[in-house]
């Protein structure tokens, strides 16, 4: 299950290319303060786009990735599978999003790690669902069975969203069936890098 994701594009540029899109995104806090970051980590801080009830579609916002869960460990993935959605969404910016498997190499000790990207933009957009608790705000990816560009790696993926279906998925309205869909084979483009095996002991519903 996707733990670690990336995201080094600078928010202007997401945000011209909402505008492209003719999504209307307000920034009730202010511009976030977003550096390029290798790796999001679960428990930080990262930008979001969150649905709105005001003239515009979504909000802006920096919010910490994933809740504390009713044992205290963090709800980092949600399923996705039978459920509507039907308020808290949210889309979670990035560039690619990572998956980790046994070393090819049985000699090595960490695990493989695997940097997915989406074919022909820079950045995408993955969907979520964000909520309040004691703390303050915080979201979470939504997952489901893995389709063809993950299943090699994993029998669970995030959801990245085509770009036509952003502005359905911020609008409660459009029910989740419609949207929350496996892109077409070969728009996920792997690619093999190194780093830390994935943290245990967090919580995926």
């Amino acid at each position: 299950m996707c733990n670690d994701y990336r995201l080094e594009v600078d928010i202007a540029s997401i945000a011209e290319d909402f505008e492209d899109l003719e999504i209307n995104i307000a920034m009730p806090e202010g511009v976030p303060n977003v550096e390029a970051r290798e790796d999001i980590k679960i428990t930080d801080m990262a930008p979001i786009v969150r649905s709105s009830e005001g003239a515009a579609l979504g909000e802006l916002v920096n919010r910490r990735w994933s809740w504390p869960g009713p044992t205290g460990k963090p709800v980092y993935n949600y399923r996705s599978e039978k459920r509507e959605f039907a308020s808290h969404r949210c889309l979670v910016l990035c560039d690619g999003f990572y998956e980790f498997t046994d070393p090819t190499d049985k000699a090595q000790k960490r695990l493989d790690k695997w940097l997915f990207t989406m074919k022909d933009h820079r950045w995408f957009c993955m969907a979520g669902i964000w909520r309040e608790y004691p703390d303050g705000e915080a979201f979470t990816l939504l997952t489901m069975d893995a389709g063809p560009d993950i299943a090699p790696y994993h029998h669970r993926q995030i959801i990245p969203l085509a770009r036509d279906q952003w502005a359905a998925w911020l609008d409660p309205r459009v029910p989740a069936s419609d949207v929350l869909k496996w892109l077409p084979e070969g728009r996920l483009v792997p690619t093999q890098v190194f780093g830390k095996p994935p943290a245990q002991g967090a919580l995926a519903l």
